[in-house]
């Protein structure tokens, strides 16, 4: 509406100053062809002798001759002046002898004038021109007039004219604007420039406090809108108006985007991290106007949940012990209580030796791990066992990474045992300390994995079972954090006819030795 109001405006101011500028146009042609009927005048054979050796009369030949002239030009007036500006001509016979009603000094001087002015006939375009003898002596002048209606009326016809021209472009304009109104409401979604002020600030307020992370794509798949935490999560600038592919995001980030069902709040690994995701289709008025991902960093939690799991793990480990050091009191209580002091003796030595009671394994949060899943796997109706081979020297340096890592393969193998054929259900894990790392082997009595599915078991939301819901995460992050360390987690045997999946991770700088316990050449170590 604004836009047409404008365009009304200019128009007119446009057809304003043309209609002026033709209108002074008009004046100077009008003043130049009375100019020249009055020039012609002058220029009359014997006009001057007449005019110097006779009176004025209105029947004279000056009177006749002009008034032919007035008629046959359409002037308003022929006026022939003498020397004195004394009428011998006028359309008006009462007014020939009468002199001037203006100035004809500049005439009588010698110089032809031009002008626009009131007489006793109106306003007038005036032409007047020196009168000369054959001498070349100035006598008098002739005063020719066109009278300003004329001028007005062209500048009628024409300022009309101009309008209806200025009509076309006008209506196209109008239409013009109306069809980009509508446009730019149905860009704009209806909102007016206030609205889209007010929302462009809340769009920064919000984008700029929330501690979620935010990305949409419009419906071409270009970024429209981001802020600096999904640039952060997802590893790499997202600026705007750029497709996503070309912004350097992983493969990972582009499959949220068409992953069926949309991910409600589910767990996934982006950029390396443990992240909620949540899609969201936007529309207006049946429009889709592109997908918005929300992103809400896990990391935090997943590491306090670690730290939680290696607080259990220590926790099991230590009432393990506390169990099995109370029934060694007791049995010392019994030696000495029946005098076998001797015997009491070696049993206080060997019980002065830090060990768990797991055989091989010297670390509490191993030990405490162990303990807690192997309960955890007797619940689900599978026997947890740590084989007679395992050995690890020495204390964890990582326990958070080396808890997650076991953690999750023992899980991962206890489901499978659990839902397999093979009965009794059966896990059994190998720890080995190689140097400063952990090679850790899993095995289960599960189906094992499928022939088909390969390396994908360690892609994130993989998963055997039917019901997806809460599964396929496990091993990858697993494989995850143990190549965060520098090692790895691999597929060792997809299984076979007398044992399921077997899985082999590598916990790199996991180990030190434990001070006391080491080699000759160690701070503690015997000599």
């Amino acid at each position: 509406m604004a836009f047409g109001v404008l365009l009304v405006l200019v128009l007119v101011a446009a057809w304003a100053a043309t209609a002026a500028v033709l209108r002074r146009d008009l004046e100077s042609e009008y003043e130049q062809r009375a100019l020249a009927i009055a020039r012609s005048v002058a220029a009359e054979p014997g006009l001057a002798q007449q005019v110097a050796r006779s009176q004025p009369r209105a029947s004279g030949p000056v009177q006749r001759d002009a008034e032919r002239v007035r008629r046959a030009t359409g002037a308003l007036y022929v006026v022939v002046t003498d020397d004195r500006g004394i009428r011998y001509s006028h359309p008006t016979p009462g007014e020939i002898g009468q002199r001037v009603s203006t100035s004809p000094d500049a005439a009588l001087s010698g110089r032809e004038v031009v002008t626009v002015e009131q007489g006793t006939l109106g306003r007038s375009a005036r032409g007047k021109v020196p009168l000369r003898d054959d001498t070349g002596d100035v006598v008098g002048e002739v005063s020719v007039g066109i009278d300003i209606a004329e001028i007005d009326a062209a500048s009628h016809r024409l300022a009309t004219l101009l309008a209806f021209v200025a009509l076309a472009p006008l209506a196209l304009g109008l239409v013009g604007a109306v069809l980009l109104s509508r446009r730019l409401r149905r860009s704009t979604l209806g909102l007016e420039p206030e609205e889209m002020a007010d929302l462009v600030r809340e769009h920064a307020a919000v984008l700029g406090g929330v501690r979620d992370g935010v990305l949409a794509v419009d419906p071409r798949g270009r970024v429209s809108v981001s802020n600096a935490e999904a640039a952060r999560l997802v590893g790499c600038p997202l600026p705007r108006g750029v497709p996503l592919a070309e912004t350097g995001v992983g493969d990972d980030v582009r499959m949220l985007l068409i992953e069926e069902p949309a991910p409600a709040g589910a767990l996934r690994l982006v950029g390396g991290r443990a992240v909620l995701v949540t899609r969201v289709p936007v529309q207006r008025d049946q429009r889709d106007l592109g997908t918005v991902l929300i992103l809400r960093d896990r990391s935090d939690l997943d590491q306090l949940a670690r730290e939680l799991e290696s607080t259990r793990a220590l926790t099991d480990a230590l009432r393990a012990q506390a169990h099995e050091h109370s029934n060694r009191l007791h049995v010392l209580t019994g030696m000495l209580h029946h005098g076998d002091v001797e015997e009491a003796g070696r049993y206080l030595a060997s019980l002065s030796e830090s060990q768990t009671w797991v055989t091989g394994v010297d670390d509490p949060y191993l030990a405490g791990l162990l303990a807690a899943k192997s309960a955890a796997a007797t619940e689900a109706g599978v026997r947890l066992e740590v084989t007679d081979t395992s050995w690890v020297e020495g204390r964890l340096t990582q326990p958070l990474d080396t808890v997650t890592v076991l953690a999750n393969l023992l899980d991962n193998a206890v489901r499978a045992a659990a839902d397999g054929a093979r009965r009794p259900a059966l896990v059994e894990v190998t720890l080995v300390s190689d140097g400063d790392d952990l090679v850790v082997q899993v095995a289960d009595s599960g189906a094992g994995v499928p022939a088909e599915a390969g390396d994908r078991v360690f892609a994130h939301g993989f998963t055997t079972k039917d019901d997806a819901a809460g599964h396929g995460l496990g091993l990858a992050l697993a494989r995850h954090v143990a190549r965060g360390t520098g090692g790895d987690v691999r597929l060792a045997d997809a299984g076979g006819a007398d044992h399921g999946a077997v899985f082999e991770a590598r916990i790199a700088r996991a180990l030190v030795a434990r001070l006391g316990v080491g080699t000759a050449d160690e701070p503690g170590g015997s000599r």
